[in-house]
């Protein structure tokens, strides 16, 4: 899309916004500082709900969000009342510190759960990252890298977009996860920011279409998180109002989401203990839904993504996903692909099977699984339905990862 072009710096590039963050070992402390900006965000299924995603849709009631306090190391999960004092204390920390009210500071957590906040070293993290703040893009870095837990690289992205007015508006995003990744978003934190002029209930509207495109169409582990949040302020630095006649400008809507998709992927690719990134494409379902329900069950799939680790082309752990998925099939029509960078190969053809022993389909298929990237393409000949979900494979790091997460 030509009216969207990738920006470096993180959310350098917004006007009027500083961004910290600092470490001490496995804790981290990132703080947004974005005064009087509009807000609304999305947050987990999951029924066990965080402290701070509790506290947080309760501040968000006024959709106004002035600063954002992240921290790593500890999730404040079932840590019942104790929880959420232990939010509002650190909310009056960065109130008093910043001179901000307290009811206009969302508060986000990740790390460990059942664990009670470590209260001191968290405010001594605190005070560091509020000592750091700034907007150059060494800021915006050291945010993104406070918040992460088991990822291996910080995750940020920004976008200028050209609306269909002919003006400009910037946004920007961090986000963190590579486990507890799921369907309906799984343990992740994004923040974003723009500097257009969007009120927070248009926000929450734009904000679910691009996650139901991005953060909620990636999977590593199938397990759902207790505290995921993404959360979207708009500044109005730019003094462009992206609402024109009642709607949203729709090139607004597709920068938001290829920003969305962007932090969605590099979480994907780094999902814990991932040696190779899967891409789902489903086309010719019946609807959208059930071609979201067949490309997500591809990629959720323990069978398939432990093939992919072991460059095993087992079509038949595909097709099984597909049909267990939910959406309508018929498995005499259907075509399966997988390709890599460099080529492509049908296992499956309108229901006939190429992918033989012996045979040229099964040999360039075992070779596209050695690669990095690895794409499988679905044609249902159903409808118009399509979707693309992302994830990983299944290794043995993964199990080992997990098995030593709270030691």
């Amino acid at each position: 899309m030509e009216y969207i072009e990738d920006l470096n710096g993180g959310f350098s590039v917004i006007e009027n916004i500083k961004v910290s963050g600092a470490r001490e070992g496995k804790y981290g402390v990132s703080i947004i500082l974005c005064p009087d900006s509009t807000a609304a965000a999305v947050f987990t299924s999951n029924k066990v709900v965080a402290a701070p995603v509790k506290y947080t849709k309760n501040v968000l009631k006024k959709g106004i969000i002035s600063a954002v306090f992240v921290n790593s190391g500890n999730a404040n999960c079932f840590t019942g009342q104790q929880g959420i004092k232990d939010c509002e204390t650190l909310v009056e920390l960065v109130s008093k510190d910043l001179d901000i009210p307290s009811d206009e500071i969302a508060i986000s957590s990740t790390g460990v759960i059942g664990r009670e906040m470590p209260i001191d070293i968290i405010s001594k993290v605190a005070y560091e990252s509020i000592s750091k703040l700034g907007n150059e893009p060494e800021n915006s870095l050291a945010a993104a890298k406070a918040i992460m837990t088991t990822d291996t690289f910080p995750k940020e992205c920004a976008v200028e977009v050209t609306l269909t007015t002919g003006e400009k508006v910037k946004i920007a995003g961090i986000t963190k996860g590579s486990g507890m990744i799921a369907p309906n978003m799984g343990t992740m934190l994004s923040f974003i920011v723009t500097d257009a002029i969007i009120p927070s209930d248009e926000i929450k509207k734009a904000l679910k279409k691009a996650a139901d495109v991005s953060f909620n169409m990636i999977v590593v582990d199938g397990d759902e998180s207790t505290n995921d949040t993404c959360l979207m302020m708009a500044n109005g630095a730019s003094g462009v109002d992206v609402i024109n006649d009642g709607e949203l400008d729709p090139n607004f809507q597709d920068a938001l989401n290829y920003l969305c998709t962007d932090l969605a992927k590099k979480m994907a690719r780094d999902g814990e203990g991932a040696t190779k990134f899967i891409e789902a494409n489903v086309c010719g379902a019946k609807d959208f839904e059930d071609a979201k329900l067949a490309a997500k069950s591809i990629i959720s799939s323990s069978l398939f993504k432990s093939a992919v680790f072991g460059g095993d082309p087992n079509w038949g752990r595909i097709v099984s996903a597909i049909g267990y998925s939910g959406c309508d099939l018929n498995p005499d029509i259907v075509t399966i692909a997988i390709a890599d960078d460099e080529d492509e190969v049908d296992l499956v053809r309108k229901g006939e099977i190429l992918a033989f022993e012996d045979t040229p389909y099964l040999e360039r298929a075992e070779k596209i699984m050695q690669s990095k990237n690895v794409v499988v393409n679905i044609d249902m000949f159903l409808g118009d339905g399509e979707a693309t979900a992302w994830g990983c494979d299944l290794t043995y790091d993964y199990v080992k990862i997990n098995a030593e997460y709270t030691t």
